[in-house]
């Protein structure tokens, strides 16, 4: 110590020095016990909790302070560790008008006492003039940099709460649809604010819906007897919400734009601070909500066509060039489909241009409904529309094309007038027709002057090989239809296109027939005998498959009637179902219908469906599958393993049988790879209580191998081919003979 300190301590002793500090120090000092009772207070903590200095030993600093829901505990935790308490410089004094104060916490020893020292700045009033002088400063740069309006509204909610920590601000948009929709809450939990986003705007859904219907400032001091919070009241207490004060945001034209609010933790009104700095607030939320929006009409004129709304060549040839580059990084196909609408010239001229853009945008509304999120429809004037499709094949891009034309070919009424527009389409693919944007377009507008020149209304590739494909399945889709409807038409059974074969099911063990398998086949004129694998899945594209399923149903079943009327023993049926069918709902309906008719036992009857059915989320595909299975019919899982398999919906749904995929069937006594599978399979069927079917059996050594594994039952070429109801009573009474011929309990029995 210097000689000046030794001069000054020889004069005053330290008690009267320390004291004399104290009193006279310009900030507040309280001192608190483990309890947070006070042992000692300065007059400058008097007068900022506006009480009296001799009554303020014994009392609890925690109750004239406001926590924010903070326990005191954690504030003497906090102090006596090496970080600040909890809740530093977030904490108020209680008053009549609150002020907000900065804290600092110092732990101290007295011998074997522990104190805790608090010093209190409060802010002056320059110094909060400062603070919103920043506030406006900072919110305005946010605004001139681009950022986007979320981040303005929550680095403005963010910046009042460090002003006023006692409170908790919430920025609403009014929608559309006058909803209420959350743009930033960056204190109120998340649970509220998930409750009110897209509440209708009305005067008792708390005191944003009030401010913005009422389109005046509305205050409630204690939310828990505010009729205008009747509905919301439970959700706000159990939050912490106690008050709530609530600000219209207006445009410069006076229009309705939002709300801007203050919650508190305690019932109280609003502090002359907190309304300064919320006016200050609600202008910058305008400034910046309205700022948002020129910016999105600057850009929606810039990027997108003003009749249709859809993108423009500019954004489109953006979109492309970002998808052709990903494209080339994982080698996924990017498909270019150029349409324009035929003789649209001729509408124009002769029925106006008010006539033609009605048109347009009837034409740009069909479209939109039939592309997926990530794919680009645009607009590139006139009457030429672009669909840019990443991930997409010749295949997709050829029954997309085949949805197109058949959406556009419904009439339209327009100024008194049915008009039925059609269109020419062509289709380029990245990377065999170009690897840039522009030669792309290039080439798909040449295929489409192709598409025109061949009689419009059709779509061409700008490959020879793929326009091929096209026609073959546009031809098909038309021959398929045809052969619908002359079957439905009761044609002659001889000139029938369809006809259902049967391949027998046999179980191992014992040896007998276990039941049938109903399969579609199909003789065009021209092409023979259409394979399934290739118009089944057509007609699941093209809508036929409805009518394709219940054909095979009714007609399986009705057959099953004839052959027990006849004394024919076959003990059940199998009848594939895609699952395109369950969506409409009336399959339940429909089987219950074909039973009853034929008189045939539900449980004679099995439906085998595709792993993908099980993967669906949608309601009524689950109430149809629990009807079914209520009605005694068994569900059965074709081709396991193939798909994306999951155990857990082989526990969620009614599921009574497994079928082994040929494929994995086909190796079996080859690959030993594959014989592992094949048991963790059946031994998962064993387990859940499911049958097992193996399909594709066609070598004794595969039967012998399925037999030991323990597989219930087998079906393939080994056994007996598909064949004609007649030819399966000849097999019965012929070659298969034998596998009718077993214990009563085993089998079906006449």
């Amino acid at each position: 110590m210097d000689s000046a300190a030794t001069a000054l301590d020889d004069r005053l002793p330290s008690d009267r020095l320390l004291r004399a500090t104290a009193a006279q120090w310009n900030a507040a000092l309280v001192w608190t016990s483990a309890d947070g009772a006070i042992v000692g207070a300065n007059p400058g903590f008097a007068r900022l909790a506006g009480l009296p200095l001799e009554t303020l030993v014994g009392r609890s600093l925690p109750s004239l302070l406001d926590l924010g829901g903070r326990d005191w505990q954690a504030v003497w935790d906090g102090a006596r560790g090496d970080h600040p308490p909890p809740g530093a410089g977030a904490l108020r004094i209680l008053r009549h008008d609150p002020v907000p104060v900065d804290l600092f916490w110092q732990h101290l020893t007295d011998g074997g006492d522990e104190l805790l020292l608090c010093e209190m700045r409060n802010f002056d009033e320059r110094e909060r003039a400062e603070a919103v002088a920043r506030l406006q400063q900072n919110v305005l740069e946010l605004v001139a940099t681009g950022r986007s309006l979320k981040q303005v509204l929550d680095f403005l909610c963010r910046q009042v709460e460090a002003c006023a920590p006692e409170v908790a601000c919430s920025v609403m948009l009014r929608d559309d649809e006058n909803r209420m929709r959350v743009a930033a809450a960056p204190s109120l939990p998340a649970g509220y604010t998930a409750n009110i986003d897209g509440l209708a705007i009305e005067p008792d859904v708390g005191c944003c819906g009030s401010a913005m219907s009422v389109g005046e400032a509305v205050m409630s001091v204690d939310i828990a007897g505010d009729p205008r919070w009747a509905k919301r009241r439970d959700l706000a207490l159990a939050n912490g919400l106690a008050a709530c004060w609530s600000n219209p945001i207006k445009g410069r034209d006076a229009r309705m734009l939002g709300s801007f609010a203050l919650y508190y933790h305690h019932p109280r009104p609003v502090a002359a601070f907190h309304r300064r700095l919320v006016e200050a607030c609600v202008h910058l939320c305008a400034l910046a909500i309205e700022h948002d929006r020129a910016r999105a009409e600057i850009n929606r004129l810039a990027y997108f066509d003003t009749l249709t709304g859809l993108p423009n060549r500019q954004l489109l040839a953006d979109r492309a060039t970002a998808a052709l580059a990903l494209a080339g990084r994982t080698r996924q196909p990017v498909t270019l489909m150029f349409l324009d609408i035929d003789r649209f010239k001729t509408i124009n001229d002769s029925l106006g241009h008010a006539v033609g853009d009605r048109l347009l945008v009837e034409v740009a509304t069909r479209l939109k409904q039939l592309f997926i999120e990530g794919d680009t429809l645009a607009r590139l004037g006139g009457d030429e529309f672009v669909a840019l499709l990443p991930g997409c094949d010749a295949a997709h891009a050829s029954l997309l094309a085949e949805r197109v034309l058949a959406a556009l070919a419904v009439p339209v009424t327009v100024a008194d007038l049915t008009l039925t527009p059609t269109a020419s389409i062509g289709i380029a693919v990245h990377p065999d027709d170009g690897m840039d944007f522009d030669t792309l377009l290039r080439q798909a507008d040449a295929a489409m002057y192709r598409a025109k020149q061949a009689g419009r209304n059709r779509c061409h590739f700008f490959r020879r090989d793929m326009n091929e494909q096209a026609v073959r399945r546009l031809e098909m889709e038309a021959a398929l239809r045809e052969a619908l409807d002359r079957q439905e038409a009761g044609c002659p059974e001889d000139e029938a296109p369809f006809e259902l074969y049967y391949q027998p099911q046999l179980r191992l063990k014992p040896n007998c027939l276990h039941r049938v398998e109903a399969l579609i086949r199909w003789t065009h004129p021209r092409w023979g005998a259409v394979s399934p694998v290739e118009f089944v899945p057509l007609a699941e594209e093209c809508g036929l498959i409805d009518r394709l399923d219940s054909w095979v149903l009714q007609t399986s079943v009705a057959q099953l009637g004839r052959w027990r009327a006849a004394g024919v023993p076959v003990p059940g049926l199998a009848v594939n179902v895609s699952a395109v069918r369950f969506a409409r709902g009336d399959l339940p309906d429909q089987v219950r219908a074909a039973l009853a008719t034929n008189g045939i036992p539900a449980n004679d009857l099995t439906l085998e469906i595709t792993e993908r059915l099980m993967m669906t989320e949608e309601i009524g595909v689950h109430d149809a599958l629990d009807a079914l299975h209520a009605l005694g019919v068994t569900l059965s899982i074709d081709d396991f393993g193939t798909g994306y398999s999951s155990l857990s919906y082989l526990k969620r749904f009614p599921v009574g049988e497994l079928k082994i995929d040929r494929s994995f069937v086909k190796e079996l006594d080859i690959d030993a790879a594959n014989r592992p599978l094949v048991r963790a399979i059946i031994q998962i069927g064993e387990a859940l209580g499911l049958t097992v079917v193996a399909e594709g059996v066609e070598r004794e050594a595969q039967h012998r191998m399925l037999e030991a594994e323990g597989c219930a039952i087998g079906q393939g070429y080994l056994f007996a081919r598909p064949m004609p109801s007649a030819a399966l009573v000849s097999w019965l009474a012929g070659a298969g003979k034998h596998w009718v011929e077993c214990p009563a309990d085993a089998c079906f029995s006449i």
